[in-house]
C-alpha cells in the first residue's frame, strides 16, 4: 500500500516520550515510531523536545505538566496548528489533543480524534459537538457502548511496544498500585485491600499538583505504615523494575476508565492484574488468565491471596497477541484510509475523474 503522510498532534503538557507519568503521550510516542517503522510518513507535533523518529514541530520550547488540564496551555497549543498544518503535506491530521480538534471542520484533509477522555457529561457533549467535522476513534468497546450516538469510526485498543518490557517469571512478595494521587484511582482500597490478604503493598503514585498533594495529605497519609510503602512518582525505569517484580498489579478504580494502559504495561511485564469491575477492565483482563475482575472488596481480598495461581507467561503472551503497538498502529492505518477515502475533497476528485471518463 502507499505510504500515509500523518500530522500527529500530541497533548501540550509533557515531552514524548515522557520520563513518568503520561500515559496519553507513551501511546503517542509508540504510535508514531511504528507508524514510521512501518514506512509512513509522520509529523508529530508537541512540546519540548523530541525523542521519537517521527519529525517534529514544537508548539512550546519546553512541557508544561504543572499546568496540566488547564485551558490556556491548550489553547496556545491549539492556535499554533493552523501555521504548522499549512506547511505540510499530509493525508491526515490524528489529534490527541482536547482543543485541537475544534479547528478540524475548517480543514480540507480529514482529522481523526482518540477519545481518551471520557465520554459522559460535559465532555460526551463536547464530542457530540464535534460530529461531523471528525472521526472519532474510541480506545475500547467499553467506552464506545457509553455514547452509541457518537459518530464512531472505530475502536481501537491503547497498546505499548511489549518486546521493550522487561519479562520475568521471579516475582517478589508484594503488590504494586502505580498510577496517581485522586479519589477515583482507589489508592485507600488497595492498602485495604492488600491488609487484609496480609500482601505488602508498593504504592508509586504521581503527586505533584495542588489536589494531588491535598488528597495524599488527608485521605492517604493517614493510612500509610507497617506494609504499605508510600515511593511517590517514579521515572520508567524505576516503573518497569517494579512492575517486574511485582507479585500483582492492584487497580481498584472506582469510575467507568476509558482504558488504563498500566494494566497492558504490567502484563507485558509477566505480571497480572487485581482490578474492579469498572471501564475496560472486563475488556483489558481476562479474568482467571491474566488477572482478576472483581465486584466487591472481598472479592480484591480473595484474588489477592490467589494471585500466584496466574501464569506470567500467559499474560506476557495476551499482552503481545492483543496489545502490541504493531497492532495498533495496523489498526491505526486502516482508520486513516477510511477517513482520507470519505473526506470530501477525495471524493470530488472521484466524482470529476468519473464524470471525465463518461465523457
Amino acid at each position: 500500500m502507499t505510504p500515509l503522510r500523518v500530522a500527529m498532534i500530541a497533548p501540550p503538557w509533557f515531552e514524548l516520550p515522557p520520563s513518568a507519568y503520561g500515559g496519553i503521550e507513551a501511546m503517542c510516542a509508540d504510535l508514531a515510531d511504528r507508524l514510521v517503522a512501518r514506512g509512513n510518513h509522520v509529523v508529530l507535533v508537541g512540546v519540548g523536545r523530541n525523542g521519537t523518529t517521527a519529525d517534529f514541530r514544537a508548539t512550546a520550547d519546553r512541557a508544561q505538566p504543572d499546568r496540566m488540564g488547564q485551558g490556556i496551555p491548550e489553547v496556545v497549543h491549539a492556535a499554533a496548528l493552523p501555521a504548522i498544518l499549512a506547511d505540510l503535506d499530509v493525508d491526515v491530521v490524528h489529534d490527541h489533543s482536547l482543543a485541537g480538534p475544534l479547528l478540524a471542520r475548517g480543514r480540507s484533509v480529514p482529522t481523526v480524534v482518540t477519545t481518551h477522555s471520557p465520554v459522559t457529561g460535559e465532555m460526551g457533549r463536547y464530542y457530540r459537538g464535534l460530529n461531523g467535522s471528525v472521526h472519532l476513534v474510541a480506545v475500547s468497546n467499553t467506552q464506545r457502548r457509553l455514547a452509541p450516538d457518537l459518530a464512531w469510526a472505530g475502536t481501537v485498543h491503547n497498546a505499548v511496544d511489549v518486546g521493550a518490557f522487561p519479562f520475568s517469571r521471579d516475582k517478589e512478595d508484594y503488590a504494586l498500585f502505580l498510577g496517581r494521587a485522586a479519589p477515583f484511582k482507589g489508592i485507600p482500597e488497595a492498602i485495604a485491600a492488600a491488609a487484609e490478604a496480609g500482601v505488602r503493598l508498593r504504592v508509586a503514585a504521581k503527586c505533584r499538583e495542588p489536589e494531588e498533594r491535598e488528597y495524599f495529605r488527608r485521605e492517604i497519609a493517614p493510612l500509610l505504615g507497617p506494609g504499605v510503602e508510600w515511593i511517590g512518582e517514579v521515572g520508567r525505569e524505576e516503573k518497569l523494575a517494579l512492575l517486574t517484580a511485582a507479585r500483582c498489579l492492584l487497580f481498584p478504580i472506582s469510575w467507568d476508565e476509558p482504558f488504563g494502559l498500566v494494566m497492558v504495561e504490567a502484563m507485558a511485564c509477566g505480571t497480572p492484574v487485581v482490578a474492579n469491575r469498572r471501564g475496560s477492565v472486563p475488556e483489558v483482563v481476562a479474568h482467571g488468565q491474566t488477572g482478576f475482575v472483581c465486584d466487591d472488596h472481598a472479592a480484591l481480598v480473595a484474588a489477592l491471596r490467589r494471585i500466584d495461581r496466574l501464569s506470567p507467561d500467559r499474560c506476557r503472551a495476551e499482552a503481545l497477541r492483543r496489545f502490541d503497538v504493531d497492532l495498533m498502529a495496523a489498526r491505526y492505518e486502516d482508520v486513516y484510509r477510511a477517513a482520507v477515502a470519505e473526506s470530501p475533497h477525495v471524493v470530488e476528485a472521484v466524482t470529476t475523474t468519473r464524470r471525465a471518463a463518461a465523457r
